[in-house]
């Protein structure tokens, strides 16, 4: 009989680990454990990522590319800022549009998954440009996009809503704001993560965000759309021109073949496979 508590107990402390770390790896992937190793996941699972989430071209292009490109049309040359850009999905989307005239800047933290970005964007690289770097402190001024897109990231960064602050942060008075709310029962299960529909809507709202919609888009997201309060016309910028050095703060650049240099304080960036390294 001691045996067999023996066995049972440990059969139950079992599924317990088992079910806890799917929770912690699956569930929240790794968001409890840090950033690193949210990064670290990323990085391991970048090569079947996109087969992993079954990403439909066409419905990425119903859901995002068309409608942000209608937003879009009276903009000129609108720039827009890809948050957590992952393996581009966003970029390519909004690229295949005819009518965008854009381009479109992506900002990650997992190299990896930078790879997979520039290997899609490859033939749009002209009007792309790839940024190895924690979003959390993004290396742009104030009010400089004209769009900004934050998808199915918030609930790993440390604050949700630090994040979206400094993404309107960087949204021109005016510019769009498009972004996720996860839903669902495993949204449930990620204390501080989960937030209900109105209380993101009136968070959004606090930051100075209006006209906020929420639609039933993915299995576990809402997509959601609103435009930074007040208004500001659009400036054409080029995609260099909007960053900031994250060591001077400078906002003037001098290509430099395999890098961009800081024009002040003369730090190279070092760029490979179409990607900039500005970790800081």
């Amino acid at each position: 009989m001691a045996s067999l508590a023996v066995w049972i107990i440990a059969g139950v402390g079992g599924l317990i680990a088992a079910v806890f770390g799917y929770w912690l790896f699956v569930i929240t992937e790794g968001m409890y454990l840090g950033q690193r190793i949210v990064t670290w996941l990323y990085d391991a699972s970048a090569m079947r990522y996109d087969d992993i989430k079954q990403y439909d071209p066409d419905m990425e292009a119903v859901f995002l590319g068309r409608p942000l490109s209608t937003a879009l049309k009276s903009v000129p040359a609108p720039l827009v800022l890809d948050v957590g850009t992952g393996t581009g999905r966003l970029p390519g989307a909004l690229l295949e549009q005819p009518s965008f005239r854009g381009q479109v800047i992506g900002v990650d933290a997992s190299r990896r998954m930078l790879r997979g970005a520039a290997a899609r964007l490859d033939g749009q690289s002209h009007r792309t440009t790839l940024i190895w770097r924690d979003a959390r402190h993004l290396p742009f001024p104030d009010g400089v996009f004209d769009a900004v897109t934050c998808l199915e990231m918030l609930e790993f960064t440390p604050s949700p809503r630090a994040q979206l602050t400094e993404a309107v942060r960087v949204l021109r008075p005016g510019g769009v704001l498009v972004t996720t709310r996860r839903r669902g029962w495993q949204a449930r299960l990620m204390p501080g993560k989960y937030t209900s529909r109105d209380a993101f809507r009136g968070l959004l709202e606090s930051l100075g965000v209006e006209h906020v919609e929420l639609q039933a888009w993915q299995m576990d997201y809402d997509l959601v759309w609103g435009v930074k309060a007040r208004h500001q016309p659009s400036v054409v910028r080029h995609r260099v021109d909007v960053l900031i050095c994250p060591k001077c703060t400078s906002t003037q650049w001098i290509e430099a073949g395999d890098a961009v240099c800081c024009d002040v304080c003369h730090t190279r960036y070092r760029r490979s496979h179409g990607i900039i390294d500005m970790r800081g």
